[in-house]
């Protein structure tokens, strides 16, 4: 007769299940306080959708190519004159990213019309940067329209929305647009100040006619400098040809995008306190999850390695985007196809080229 062996299972007993989740719930629940939005941002893909993709209006461009020519490649007709071209901007504290923009399109740009507040978008009550450093910017003089936003200091303990804020100032932009003489058939451009669309772009809209009413622009998008390229997921910035609809905004207009027409620099400052400004004032304040955050050696060290200031996940809708995304940027040693103005003005600017990342600390 076979001999059966019989193999015991441990019972768990009430008090070892009550001793695990006495251990495990507390460890849970503070990595979730701690890491919450990292682990959100993870899963992303499987809670949010990507938007509707866009149309990418190919973008064809050389030099000592006629301007007849490259209107005739994209589908448009050659036009007698120029149409003015108006560039509108909520300004903030990014002097040398505007000295930079204006630089480049000085030339094709018939009025810069630059609007400035008292307050951030988060209601904290800031200089005005535009208004005393305006002799930094007396090669533009007669070109520019200069308005100032009575913005709202957020009471004490209050939670003003920057996003609230933010929209009063685009609809304070349409007022001054006025002022600045635009009419319908002008070009305005519509984005923020690092966003700057390429001179061929710019002089390619204005001198091609059956261009569309509103077209997006695909930036090339770079982080601190123009030696950590991320990829080109910028969109955000349009041209518009004006007409009695247009209202100045920074979010998706069409489905139109054209491509390869920019830079889109972030976080692009000189100095150190400049960061701290920008992490604190802009409509995504909130990143700002701890104090440490806004220690110089902390950000210093995360420029020089293309790491996140907020140490965040990418923002990706599917998991190979951001498992392909996460980790520091990739350093890049090219400085080929970068603003003319930046170029030749290189040690001015070092700190926005390949092996400038050390900044001044004021």
């Amino acid at each position: 007769m076979a001999l059966r062996t019989l193999r015991l299972t441990p019972r768990i007993t009430p008090k070892f299940l009550f001793f695990v989740l006495l251990v495990l719930v507390p460890i849970c629940v503070v990595v979730i306080f701690t890491h919450g939005q990292k682990i959100s941002y993870f899963f992303r893909p499987l809670w949010d959708y990507a938007p509707p993709p866009f149309i990418h209006i190919p973008h064809y461009y050389a030099e000592n190519v006629s301007m007849e020519h490259l209107c005739h490649l994209h589908g448009w007709s050659i036009r007698s004159e120029p149409r003015r071209v108006y560039d509108g901007i909520i300004f903030s504290n990014e002097l040398d990213m505007l000295e930079l923009r204006w630089r480049v399109l000085n030339p094709y740009v018939t009025k810069f019309v630059i609007l400035e507040s008292n307050t951030t978008f988060t209601g904290i009550p800031k200089p005005l940067f535009f208004s005393s450093n305006q002799p930094r910017f007396s090669f533009a003089k007669e070109k520019i329209v200069h308005g100032l936003f009575p913005g709202r200091t957020a009471i004490r303990g209050s939670h003003e929305d920057p996003f609230v804020l933010e929209s009063q100032q685009r609809g304070a932009m349409n007022a001054l647009l006025r002022v600045a003489g635009i009419s319908s058939g002008d070009l305005l451009i519509m984005s923020d100040t690092d966003e700057i669309p390429s001179p061929h772009t710019v002089k390619l809209l204005q001198w091609c006619d059956g261009v569309p009413p509103v077209i997006h622009l695909e930036l090339r998008h770079y982080m601190y400098s123009f030696e950590f390229p991320v990829d080109y997921s910028s969109w955000r910035a349009t041209i518009n040809v004006y007409g009695p609809g247009t209202r100045y905004r920074h979010s998706r207009q069409t489905d139109l995008l054209f491509s390869d027409a920019g830079w889109h620099c972030s976080f692009c400052f000189r100095r150190l306190k400049e960061f701290v400004f920008k992490m604190t004032a802009y409509s995504h304040a909130d990143r700002v999850r701890r104090r440490d955050f806004l220690n110089y050696t902390r950000i210093q060290k995360l420029i020089c390695s293309g790491d996140d200031l907020f140490d965040m996940l990418p923002e990706e809708y599917t998991f190979q985007e951001l498992i392909k995304k996460m980790g520091p940027i990739p350093r890049s040693a090219s400085a080929v196809y970068l603003p003319a103005y930046l170029i030749e003005n290189a040690d001015k600017f070092r700190f926005l080229l390949p092996g400038g990342c050390l900044r001044n600390s004021e």
